[in-house]
């Protein structure tokens, strides 16, 4: 963003960093808008009236601070026009909301998300060894009758300790999650990150891409790899008779209550047994677990066991901790963009606009999540940004 300073610096052979008169010093990493943009290729071929990172800048104020499709954001650019002429050069005033819908729909999803990412990651430095959790959404109005275009199905990555979308792809309309993951993790910096997907992502290809990237995995296994799934399933179940005497595991419980509920969660892992069927064919696969939900819920009494592959040596604690951490795609993100933003019921579908709209939205709840200072839900951060441009700056700066 405007306000933040970038010291031009040259760097020499063998990576140190000269500034003339100045000692020796880091590199700083630049947290303005306009640098992270410059290379979002631009889809207009005529004289352009507004830069695009006027439009980008105005869109990304205008969804954190409550718009919902374009003709908001443009009357949002209006209303604060004063205010954005102090960042931006407003000299041949805001872009209608058909100049926004036409930009946007025609906006390649994979430039635009990779530029909003690479921001807000200058502003919010990543956890170390965090979990990624991946889950697939589907923006249910995005359908079109009138041209037989699909509600688009989109699969997204969740820091889920920083609150932070890594990034999102387009599930193709011949296609699934299956091959769309791997398109996504491809996109993705996830070194030393745990990364966790559910059945449908328990894939030896998906695997391979998990480690190549320098990241570790917990996959749920269901019926989708049956010979693995009733392999692990049977060797807990054995040693469960005679409490583990014969086996070394790690054991963690936790006990909540809470939304009208009393549950009981016991996480077991173990080393991969020399004679667990199908285990040859997982890259790095090191330890297998299950996870045991004891629910009671007005009175009556539910159970649920889930069967997990991990290529990290990681305790029980760890392991129910990236388990927990996985369903915070579903009720920080997915939830959020539903009853906060109204993604399921917008009806925004010419061309690259869903899912372009879809990126912003992702961005705006990820700046709004990191900004502690307002202890108010999602839903009034954004009323106030839209009230006090002074909040809204804290929310940009990251500060």
């Amino acid at each position: 963003w405007e306000v933040r300073f970038v010291v031009h610096i040259r760097r020499m052979p063998g990576g140190r960093i000269v500034i003339p008169g100045v000692r020796v010093m880091p590199t700083p990493h630049s947290a303005r808008f306009q640098d992270h943009f410059a290379d979002l290729t631009d889809p207009r071929r005529r004289k352009v009236v507004y830069p695009l990172v006027n439009i980008v800048a105005i869109a990304v104020c205008a969804v954190i601070a409550g718009a919902d499709d374009f003709v908001s954001i443009a009357e949002w650019g209006r209303q604060k026009r004063d205010w954005l002429s102090k960042l931006l050069d407003l000299s041949n005033g805001i872009p209608s909301h058909d100049r926004f819908n036409a930009v946007f729909a025609a906006l390649k999803p994979a430039e635009f998300e990779k530029c909003l990412v690479s921001w807000i990651t200058a502003l919010h430095e990543l956890t170390d060894g965090q979990v990624v959790a991946i889950d697939g959404k589907t923006l249910r109005h995005s359908f079109d009758k009138a041209t037989g275009k699909s509600a688009i199905h989109m699969v997204s990555a969740w820091a889920t300790a920083n609150h932070i979308s890594l990034g999102q792809v387009v599930v193709d309309a011949k296609s699934n999650e299956i091959t769309a993951i791997p398109k996504l993790l491809q996109l993705l910096e996830i070194s030393g990150s745990v990364v966790t997907i559910d059945a449908m992502g328990c894939q030896t290809a998906i695997a391979e891409e998990i480690i190549k990237g320098g990241a570790d995995y917990v996959l749920a296994v269901k019926d989708n790899q049956p010979t693995l799934h009733a392999g692990i399933a049977a060797h807990f179940l054995d040693h469960m008779e005679d409490n583990f005497a014969q086996i070394k595991v790690s054991q963690h419980e936790t006990t909540e209550r809470g939304h009208g509920r009393d549950e009981h969660r016991t996480y077991l892992v173990c080393d991969v047994p020399a004679d667990l069927p199908d285990s040859g064919r997982w890259k790095n696969l090191k330890r297998i677990g299950i996870a045991i939900s004891e629910t009671i819920r007005d009175g009556k009494p539910t159970d649920d066991v889930r069967c997990y592959i991990l290529s990290r040596k990681m305790s029980a604690r760890s392991f129910g901790a990236a388990v927990r951490g996985h369903w915070s795609i579903e009720n920080k993100l997915h939830w959020q963009l539903d009853v906060t933003f109204g993604e399921d019921q917008c009806r925004i579908r010419k061309g690259n606009a869903d899912a372009n709209f879809s990126i912003l939205r992702r961005a705006a709840l990820s700046l709004l999540k990191n900004e502690k200072t307002a202890k108010v839900g999602m839903k009034n951060k954004r009323l106030t940004a839209a009230w006090n441009t002074e909040y809204l700056e804290k929310v940009l700066l990251g500060s």
